[in-house]
């Protein structure tokens, strides 16, 4: 299993409409064969500038691949996350074995 995510600040002022579309019209990439466990999240601690989270699964590198060439992922990063995102790190995970 992998698990990705990406944290990220939007070029748009907090609480603005522009911000609010941008989260809603990210669910397009929950939708994607191969992803799970989708979800949005605010930041809520002052340790780091990122206002937002997305996080998924997939069940192997097969389907995370896929993923990352799927024209809806490859559209939604051209066309909203490259203008609309100020700043992001991205992390993924592969759980330890044992634990």
């Amino acid at each position: 299993m992998i698990r990705h995510t990406v944290v990220f600040r939007l070029k748009h002022p907090a609480g603005s409409a522009a911000e609010s579309k941008f989260l809603a019209d990210a669910l397009c990439l929950a939708g994607i064969p191969g992803v799970a466990k989708f979800e949005r999240l605010r930041q809520t601690s002052p340790k780091n500038p990122y206002r937002f989270g997305f996080s998924m699964e997939f069940a192997d590198a097969t389907a995370y691949q896929t993923y990352n060439d799927h024209p809806v992922h490859r559209r939604f990063v051209a066309e909203r996350w490259l203008p609309e995102v100020a700043e992001f790190m991205e992390i993924d995970y592969e759980p330890l074995a044992g634990a």
